[in-house]
């Protein structure tokens, strides 16, 4: 990348300094936090509740398989969402949206939003599709000779997942959604998603939320001398290759009717679904982009290039979802739960519930960055409380749905995938997504005292 010199620095930038050197410096790998907060949670069990050394192994290991179902269903949610983003007909979408923005202020702003979007669609999608269209915007923009700050328009990208538990692949609501789920075993009932993603309090905050934060990131983007890092060359990713067609087998692996016949029979199996009193679950949002997916492709071939290149961005979540079920272990067989459950009923009452549960939420974020294992951890926790407390379930499902993803701006877990894929670090990016937190923490804490007050 190319450096202009400095002049004038931007305020917000300079002032994030100390904490990109800290983060730099001291936040570790997203599975250290998971094997630190194994350790924590079981010195909090052997001091909180009795428990003894062997109880808390021995919950801790029977714990370590209870989540293999879930682990799978959220691996595949970033498998195909990353899949989607990279078809052809998705990529020529993020060419043409490319040359929208005329200037540096709406590329900022309209990456923002085009990931926001993508993000509440689901989050595997919103992530890739942020950073190919900060790419594809930054070449084109550098093309007609205008200069923009390259990781202000990756901070914006990233912004957008700051919206993704309030939409369609939202992890907790769908899963109190799914039938014979944990959640919903603890609740005695499913929680449809009309209740939570859907009901019309999540919809205005989702919009309240992509309005303040798109203007918040408006006001802080680089101007006039301040320091300005453009994309060094047109670093957009080039057509995958396939394999030459030269056997007969090798033209059934070209053929687009295979292909085409998994995605309409996938299609009429959710048509059959919802028009017989389906509700949406995890299995359904896998479904219906894998439907998508079958029917964008060309052949197997490209299917298979695709896949390829997407497995790469699941090993973190196989790796560390085992690790969250054993947290999950301890904490049911240690009587740990209860013991937090209690806590948290002693501070709160119906109308701070929401905001203290989005608090909580927001920093076991930083130690289980990952929205389908922190619900596995705390869920349970909010879930009792809520019910100790006479609080609708539905405000505690939001209430960690929103802390989850808001402190998601200042954890780079979730934001390794676009980072690699911008060719940057975290604190490249992280002035600007603190700005971020600030602004959609407002809005959350917002929703959830009126919810509160309601």
């Amino acid at each position: 990348m190319s450096r202009t010199s400095q002049t004038r620095s931007n305020p917000v930038s300079a002032a994030m300094r100390p904490v990109n050197s800290l983060v730099e410096r001291f936040i570790p790998s997203a599975l250290v936090f998971a094997i630190v907060l194994t350790v924590v949670v079981a010195l909090m069990a052997l001091a909180l509740t009795g428990s003894s050394p062997v109880e808390v192994v021995q919950g801790w290991g029977d714990g370590l398989s209870g989540l293999l179902s879930f682990m799978t269903q959220m691996a595949l949610i970033l498998l195909l969402g990353h899949t989607l983003a990279n078809t052809r007909p998705v990529r020529r979408l993020l060419s043409f949206l490319g040359g929208v923005p005329r200037g540096p202020i709406q590329a900022y702003v309209f990456v923002f939003v085009v990931a926001a979007v993508a993000s509440l669609i689901t989050w595997g999608l919103g992530l890739v599709v942020g950073a190919l269209l900060a790419k594809e915007v930054a070449a084109q923009l550098k093309a007609k000779g205008i200069r923009l700050h390259f990781p202000m328009l990756v901070a914006a990208a990233f912004s957008g997942f700051v919206v993704w538990h309030m939409g369609y692949s939202g992890s907790g609501p769908l899963t109190a959604a799914t039938e014979g789920s944990f959640l919903a075993e603890q609740i005695g009932r499913t929680i449809p998603v009309s209740e939570t993603t859907f009901s019309l309090w999540n919809i205005l905050a989702a919009i309240a939320t992509v309005i303040v934060v798109g203007a918040a990131l408006s006001l802080v983007a680089p101007r006039g001398d301040d320091k300005i890092v453009e994309l060094e060359i047109d670093a957009r990713d080039g057509e995958a290759d396939y394999d030459d067609v030269v056997t007969p087998a090798d033209r059934l692996d070209a053929s687009r009717i295979l292909t085409l016949l998994v995605g309409l029979a996938l299609v009429a199996y959710l048509a059959v679904h919802f028009g017989t009193g389906g509700t949406l679950t995890l299995d359904i949002v896998n479904w219906s982009f894998l439907a998508l997916i079958f029917l964008l492709v060309r052949n197997p071939f490209e299917l298979i290039a695709l896949i390829k290149n997407a497995a790469s961005n699941v090993g973190d979540i196989l790796l560390q979802f085992p690790l969250y079920a054993g947290i999950m272990g301890i904490m049911t067989a240690t009587g740990l739960i209860t013991v937090l459950s209690d806590f948290f009923v002693d501070i709160s009452t119906p109308q701070t519930f929401g905001v203290l549960a989005l608090l909580s939420a927001g920093l076991v974020n930083f130690f289980v960055p990952s929205g389908g294992g922190q619900f596995a951890v705390q869920g349970p926790i909010m879930l009792d409380a809520a019910a100790r407390l006479d609080v609708d379930p539905a405000v505690a499902i939001m209430a960690v749905s929103y802390g989850d993803q808001w402190t998601n701006m200042i954890q780079p877990f979730w934001a390794l995938p676009l980072l690699a894929i911008a060719g940057l670090k975290m604190r490249d990016i992280l002035g600007y997504t603190m700005v971020t937190l600030i602004a959609s923490g407002l809005v959350f804490a917002a929703t959830m005292l009126i919810v509160g007050a309601g």
